[in-house]
């Protein structure tokens, strides 16, 4: 199963997110693809990422027959507020600039002439979009113009301020990454936003920001009647509404299990009692 952007680029079903996995990154990203990742998430934000490590994994993955154009890459420009100081593009240059270094420094460490995905980590503006976001999204609409990225998109972003740029951007967004709250309808009103638009949501924290959830009787026993994990159960409902699930799982038995979510069936009951079960 795959899903498709607006602009007909078609996007794998699930992701290996490689945040926080610092000298293990290397060794992380070959068990993903060795257990049935195709799609790996990074950033060249050196505070949360080593993506650098994410390259030096696909050097050694190609040794072993698994090309390039197999895998999907996304990574994201991170603005000079979210890099903790160190960053990989000249902190003093004009923000168009700073993406171009910041692109160009991501095809480096992954290797890669080009990118399937290329993400703004988060608006610098705290509420609406200001100037300084949309010179960042105009040089990004320029990577996308020049093919050399097939996609772009926006991370940590609210309601407001996507809903602004689908209206006024020349390309709006193909794909929004959100943290992924239950309390909030799964992001709800992101999500219809990217339905409306041929948006591909993709979620994460999933598991990590919604413990309750995991945990609720009803979610234990469609698990249980299932033969799986209440973790493969929300996963398997995110897919089933139209959402692209993140995992940043460590363990490669998690890693094989949640692929298996792609297996599982959820009956329309089961999606709507999930869908506000922490309403």
């Amino acid at each position: 199963m795959s899903l498709t952007a607006y602009n007909h680029v078609p996007l794998p079903s699930f992701m290996y997110g490689t945040a926080w996995k610092k000298e293990a990154t290397t060794q992380l990203v070959q068990l993903a693809v060795a257990s049935g990742f195709t799609a790996i998430d990074t950033a060249n934000q050196l505070i949360h990422y080593q993506e650098a490590l994410v390259g030096e994994a696909l050097r050694s993955l190609a040794k072993k027959g698994i090309k390039r154009d197999t895998l999907f890459l996304q990574t994201k420009f991170t603005s000079v507020d979210g890099q903790g100081g160190r960053t990989p593009y000249d902190a003093s240059a004009d923000l168009a600039t700073q993406v171009r270094q910041s692109f160009d420094s991501s095809l480096i460490h992954l290797g890669t002439e080009y990118i399937d995905s290329y993400v703004l980590h988060a608006p610098i503006s705290r509420r609406g979009l200001g100037a300084a976001d949309w010179e960042v999204w105009a040089a990004m609409e320029g990577l996308y113009q020049s093919g050399k990225t097939k996609l772009i998109g926006i991370s940590n972003v609210a309601a407001g301020q996507l809903a602004q740029l689908c209206e006024q951007a020349n390309h709006k967004p193909m794909v929004v990454q959100n943290r992924c709250f239950a309390a909030l309808g799964w992001d709800q009103e992101v999500r219809e936003i990217c339905r409306a638009n041929g948006i591909v949501y993709q979620g994460f924290s999933l598991l990590t920001a919604n413990r309750e959830v995991l945990a609720d009787r009803e979610i234990q026993a469609i698990a249980k009647q299932l033969g799986t994990g209440p973790a493969q159960i929300i996963f398997r409902f995110a897919m089933q509404i139209g959402m692209l699930p993140l995992t940043g799982t460590t363990s490669q038995q998690h890693m094989k299990e949640d692929l298996q979510a792609e297996q599982l069936a959820l009956s329309s009951e089961e999606i709507q009692r999930i869908e506000t079960i922490a309403l």
